[in-house]
């Protein structure tokens, strides 16, 4: 018989740790075309120029419309949402029972009792359950991403501008009143005619806006944007660009949601199909535990310790409260050895199988890459997501390490590749492993997002 949910999926496999090292899907997908001019060029532009990002295809939408809407949220947030209402925005993280993360996105108060929630599927589909299934007031819309409906039109488009020269050009191509440009404050912009809500906020760390309205309006607003942005030489990243874009601004997108275990989280795991994205989602690199809770990750391991807020009931409250008062790993950014990271490109040309092959810009072959963080042979972090930085001319990937060793310049290596040359994803090669170096450095990266990406007034 076939499997109808992922619980049943895990029951027949075994292992959910097996299951999802050997899953057969790759690294999630950016729909749009890999480059419109060259990547390398798209990457820089977000730092240099300008740059429009196409965001109307990769992410998966939810509304939650009724008067129980942010008390939902509350429910399942970590975050307080003490003042949410209309116009308002916010990173939202949700956690499991026991306090280990399911995912984060970004939710948007389009009216005080409608909110939209943006994001990669695992907390899509969190919400949605909970908006079942726990007695609140709401009825939700669930606007999947392109990949797993083609032939559905989305309902919105959404594109960002960002980049030194991002506002010269919104600020042209606006027929409205004044731009919102106050970190995570929404407002409105009128392009060709079309109305269109805003939000700023920018993933590259650089100033500008995300701008979103009905699908149907796309094209004219997208001519218009091109044929200001043109004036500016702003360029269109392409997925291979954009890929690079979280690295660079700190964000780690996709933990592994922590559902795959514990009786409370069951009636979730027989809720979702087997079909779904956590039952088909890949996990790669070199960490590779038999036991499947060792890839759950708290808030702390990525920086959201500081929103995570007690002034509420939510799941996972009381462990959270618990965890609290223990020590914690330290999110960072390494930059890997240069030396070595030449030898893996070098290992293309040498005796088969060489180390396992990093693609440009962005070397994780997994929706969720882990690999081990060690010093003196011990492991001390896992790292996640590499990618070529073309703006800092420099490999680099976001991890959490052992507190005492976060300090800039704090020298640890890398683990790279998978045991017993590779799992049976098909897109892995035979490989052997190889130990990198990196040093430790702030997120993000570039001192100039440190300082001034929160700042925008």
């Amino acid at each position: 018989m076939a499997d109808k949910s992922l619980e049943d999926k895990i029951k027949r496999v075994g292992n959910p740790s097996h299951m999802l090292q050997n899953a057969q899907v790759g690294p999630y997908a950016f729909p749009v075309q890999p480059q419109y001019t060259n990547w390398m060029e798209e990457v820089r532009a977000w730092h240099h120029g300008a740059v429009l990002l196409n965001q109307s295809y990769h992410m998966t939408d939810l509304y939650v419309r009724g008067p129980d809407a942010v008390r939902l949220l509350a429910h399942v947030g970590v975050n307080s949402f003490e003042g949410f209402r209309r116009d308002k925005a916010k990173q939202l993280v949700c956690c499991n029972y026991d306090g280990f993360v399911i995912g984060d996105g970004i939710v948007f108060a389009l009216e005080d009792d409608e909110i939209l929630y943006v994001g990669r599927p695992p907390l899509a589909n969190w919400i949605k359950f909970q908006a079942e299934t726990a007695g609140f007031d709401v009825q939700t819309v669930l606007d999947v991403r392109t990949l797993e409906n083609p032939d559905k039109p989305r309902k919105l488009y959404r594109y960002e501008i960002q980049g030194p020269l991002a506002m010269d050009i919104l600020n042209e191509v606006n027929e409205g009143g004044p731009l919102v440009t106050k970190f995570f404050n929404m407002g409105e912009i009128t392009i060709a005619g079309c109305h269109a809500r805003t939000l700023s906020h920018g993933m590259g760390g650089a100033k500008g806006l995300e701008i979103w309205g009905p699908i149907g309006d796309t094209g004219k607003v997208y001519d218009r944007l091109l044929e200001i942005g043109g004036k500016y030489g702003m360029l269109r990243a392409g997925s291979r660009a954009y890929s690079c874009a979280a690295m660079e601004s700190g964000w780690i997108p996709s933990p592994l949601p922590a559902i795959y275990t514990g009786e409370a989280m069951r009636p979730y795991r027989e809720w979702l199909g087997a079909d779904s994205f956590e039952a088909t989602c890949s996990v790669g690199g070199s960490f590779q535990p038999d036991n499947v809770e060792e890839f759950y990750l708290t808030p702390w391991d990525l920086d959201y310790g500081r929103i995570v807020k007690f002034d509420h009931d939510f799941i996972g409250r009381k462990a959270l409260e618990e965890m609290a008062r223990q020590s914690h790993r330290t999110k960072v950014t390494l930059v890997w050895d240069r030396a070595d990271v030449l030898n893996i490109f070098g290992g293309m040309m040498d005796e088969y199988p060489g180390p396992k092959l990093m693609e440009l810009p962005a070397g994780h072959y997994a929706a969720h890459p882990y690999d081990q963080v060690l010093l003196d042979g011990r492991q001390v972090g896992l790292s996640t997501y590499p990618v070529y930085s073309a703006n800092e001319r420099a490999w680099i990937s976001l991890a959490m390490v052992r507190a005492d060793l976060a300090d800039q310049e704090t020298k640890v290596s890398i683990l790279w590749g998978e045991a017993n040359g590779g799992t049976k994803k098909p897109h892995v090669e035979r490989h052997v492993q190889m130990l990198v170096g990196t040093e430790v450095h702030p997120w993000p990266i570039h001192e100039a997002s440190r300082k001034h990406y929160r700042s925008q007034v």
